[in-house]
């Protein structure tokens, strides 16, 4: 531990298949666009910062075989990517930010032959990798100032190293007080309906030798009204200019425990993940999945087959639930209308 996410070898792009945790590690070759896009869509790769990444090179896929050497006809299939992997989940602003970097170089670069733009965009995806595990060491330092010997810490699904290339954001600060020394201890939400949590949050800590402790969801609220819970860190799939959070489905509820009960709750996440073009939580598009993930998740049917199925991947937190948002350059306070843009701007 860590172990890389997404990484770039010998021409090929290849991702550990989270689908498979925790009883297998299995690294799978992808090797088109359309592989990438069903690879995001499938959650075989997951977390906003490693889609973000992902959809570099899924863009890069979508044009890495065209031979000729007509610009507008290689314009035409790079838009055409773009567009196409753009579509693979809704919520993750990581995922549109990556696009816009890759469509900003290539205009950018309009004047350069087809095979030096080609190598441009491999070049660009390759950078976001070495980009990413920077930032999230930077988050590990900042986060781990919230954490003192002996805390006992929460999360809510999954925002380690395989939500990111390698290091993680809101498991980073825990990383990094490992690595200090620090006595400390993990209760994680095992995250329903696909169990996030369960699969990989647990199999991370446990692999990094951080003592956890697995709970349903709603066991989240009784153990903090119970005094077992000094911190609280999740991650986020976007977040609105005002502060407002998107992440993984659960998170409002044990942001409103949180403050219950008066348990600190912040947000990690690099500052790619603020989406200054929308500002509020309702301007956030929430991706809805199919019923299988609800009534078949556990590999047997669990429910009525004429049952009708509510399956929104994510939810919003409200800003007034977040104590503070850690990113690469610090952890942002309130009032976050003010503070987001300052630090957006610096």
């Amino acid at each position: 531990m860590p172990v890389p996410t997404i990484s770039y070898e010998r021409g090929e792009v290849r991702i550990i298949d989270q689908t498979k945790l925790p009883l297998t590690r299995e690294f799978i070759t992808v090797n088109t666009e359309e592989e990438m896009w069903e690879a995001i869509k499938e959650l075989k790769i997951r977390g906003a910062p490693a889609i973000g990444i992902a959809a570099a090179f899924g863009v890069y896929l979508g044009i890495r075989d065209f031979n000729d050497h007509d610009k507008e006809g290689f314009m035409q299939s790079f838009n055409k990517a773009c567009a196409h992997i753009s579509t693979s989940r809704p919520t993750a602003v990581n995922l549109f930010w990556a696009i816009d970097r890759i469509r900003g170089l290539v205009e950018k670069n309009r004047d350069l032959s087809v095979e030096k733009l080609k190598e441009r965009i491999l070049h660009e995806a390759v950078q976001m990798i070495e980009e990413d595990n920077r930032i999230c060491r930077a988050i590990g330092e900042h986060g781990v100032r919230l954490i003192r010997n002996g805390y006992s810490l929460l999360t809510h699904c999954n925002a380690g190293g395989l939500a990111t290339a390698m290091y993680g954001t809101a498991l980073s600060p825990m990383f990094r007080a490992k690595e200090k020394g620090l006595r400390i201890h993990v209760y994680v939400d095992e995250t329903r309906p696909l169990l996030q949590g369960s699969r990989i949050t647990a199999w991370e800590l446990l692999e990094a030798g951080i003592p956890t402790t697995l709970i349903t969801d709603n066991m989240a609220a009784f153990t903090m009204s119970q005094g077992k819970v000094n911190l609280v860190i999740v991650g986020a799939d976007r977040i609105a200019a005002n502060g407002d959070t998107a992440n993984k489905i659960g998170t409002l509820g044990v942001a409103i425990s949180a403050r219950e009960f008066g348990v600190p709750f912040f947000i990690a996440a690099p500052l790619s993940t603020i989406d200054m073009r929308t500002p509020t939580g309702a301007d956030i598009p929430i991706e809805e999945r199919g019923r299988d993930e609800v009534i078949c998740g556990f590999g047997r049917q669990t429910a009525p087959d004429n049952v009708r199925v509510y399956n929104p991947a994510f939810d919003i937190t409200p800003s007034q639930y977040i104590r503070g948002i850690i990113t690469e350059k610090g952890i942002i306070s309130p009032p976050y209308d003010k503070n987001i843009a300052y630090v957006m701007k610096s």
